[in-house]
C-alpha cells in the first residue's frame, strides 16, 4: 500500500510500493477490458482533475479509472476558472478542499506544482506531470506493460530515445526502472540529452545505433517543442532522418524487443508508421495498461485515507 496521502513522484516510492501497484493493476485491467463488472470502492467519493496543460489519454484514463471504481468525477475547465481571473494554484486548491473533493489529479507546467497543493489541501493529490519534473502514473503504467510482457525488469536493457532533456517520463521511468533492476540507456541529439542523468544510474549516449544493441525495451519520447526555446534541431526533417526510429534502425534491438511510446506519437518524426503499427509495438496497449494502473493508485489512496 502507498504509505503517503500523495502520488507526487516515482523518487519517494519504494520497490514494494511500486511492485504493489503492478500486481493490483493486474487485478484491475478485466474490470477495463469488460471482463469484469465495475467496483464501487469510491462510492460517494469525489475526484477533480485539474490540467493547466493539454491532455488526452491521462486525463480521460484518470476519468474512466474514477467511473470503473464508483467515483463523482469532476473537470475543473481551466479556461473557464477563476484561474483565469488570477486566482493562484494553492487557493484554487483550498477552495476545492473546503468542497469536500478527496482527490486531486493535477498537471502544470510548473515543476513541483503537485508538491505544492499537496502541502496545502486534505486531499490526495496526483501528480499528472509536473513541468519537465516527473510524469508518475505514465512511469507506473509503462512498468505494467514491461511487466505484463516481460514478467520483471532484472537486468533487462531498456533504451529511450528522444527528447531525454525535456522529458518527465524519461526521468521518472529511469527512477522506477533502475530501482527495479534494470539497465537504462538514454540516447538523443547532444542538445536534447542531460549527461547529468548519468547520476541517476542509467547511460547517456548519442550514438543511437549503439544505445539499440540488444535492447530488450525501446521506448521512443515526443519532441516537446512546447517545453523548447528553439535551436536545438535545425527541423524536424532533420531530427527523423537522424533519430527517427524506423524497422531497419529497431532490427538492432534484440528479437523479442517491444516499442514503447508515451504518445501522443509525432508519426515520421520519432517513430515510422511502419513500426507504430508492427507486431513489435504495444503502444495501444499502454493506452488500457493506463487506465488499470490509475484504478491501482486510486485505490491504494483511499485504503490509506481510511487508515488514517
Amino acid at each position: 500500500m502507498l504509505r503517503s496521502k500523495d502520488l507526487l513522484g516515482i523518487r519517494g516510492l519504494e520497490k514494494e510500493e511500486i511492485m504493489s501497484l503492478l500486481e493490483l493493476a493486474q487485478e484491475m485491467k478485466p474490470i477495463v477490458t469488460g471482463q469484469k463488472t465495475k467496483l464501487t470502492l469510491l462510492k460517494n467519493q469525489s475526484i477533480i482533475t485539474l490540467f493547466y496543460e493539454n491532455s488526452t489519454r491521462t486525463r480521460t484514463a484518470f476519468n474512466m479509472a474514477g467511473l470503473y471504481l464508483g467515483a463523482h468525477m469532476v473537470d475543473l475547465g481551466i479556461a473557464t476558472s477563476s484561474v483565469q481571473k488570477g486566482e493562484t494554484l494553492v487557493d484554487t486548491g483550498i477552495t476545492l478542499d473546503r468542497m469536500g473533493i478527496e482527490y486531486m489529479i493535477i498537471r502544470h507546467g510548473m515543476s513541483g506544482a503537485a508538491h505544492l497543493l499537496a502541502k496545502n489541501v486534505k486531499a490526495s493529490v496526483i501528480n499528472a506531470g509536473d513541468g519537465a519534473n516527473e510524469h508518475p502514473t505514465q512511469a507506473l503504467l509503462d512498468l505494467y506493460t514491461i511487466y505484463e510482457k516481460k514478467g520483471g525488469f532484472k537486468d533487462l536493457k531498456v533504451t529511450i530515445i528522444g527528447d531525454i532533456a525535456h522529458s518527465r517520463v524519461a526521468r521518472s521511468n529511469v527512477f522506477a526502472l533502475t530501482a527495479l533492476g534494470a539497465h537504462v540507456t538514454l540516447a538523443g541529439p547532444g542538445t536534447l540529452t542531460a549527461k547529468s542523468m548519468e547520476s541517476l544510474g542509467c547511460r547517456v549516449t548519442n550514438n543511437i545505433e549503439e544505445a539499440l544493441k540488444g535492447a530488450d525495451i525501446v521506448m521512443g519520447l515526443r519532441i516537446q517543442l512546447e517545453r523548447q526555446k528553439g535551436g536545438l534541431f535545425p527541423n524536424l526533417r532533420e531530427y527523423s532522418q537522424l533519430y527517427g526510429l524506423n524497422e531497419e534502425l529497431f532490427a538492432k534491438a534484440n528479437k523479442e524487443a517491444l516499442l514503447m511510446h508515451p504518445a501522443p506519437v509525432n508519426r515520421g518524426v520519432e517513430l515510422m508508421p511502419e513500426l507504430i503499427d508492427s507486431k513489435v509495438s504495444v503502444i495501444d496497449e499502454q493506452v488500457t495498461n493506463g487506465v488499470a494502473i490509475r484504478m491501482a493508485i486510486l485505490t491504494q489512496l483511499n485504503e490509506g485515507r481510511k487508515q488514517r
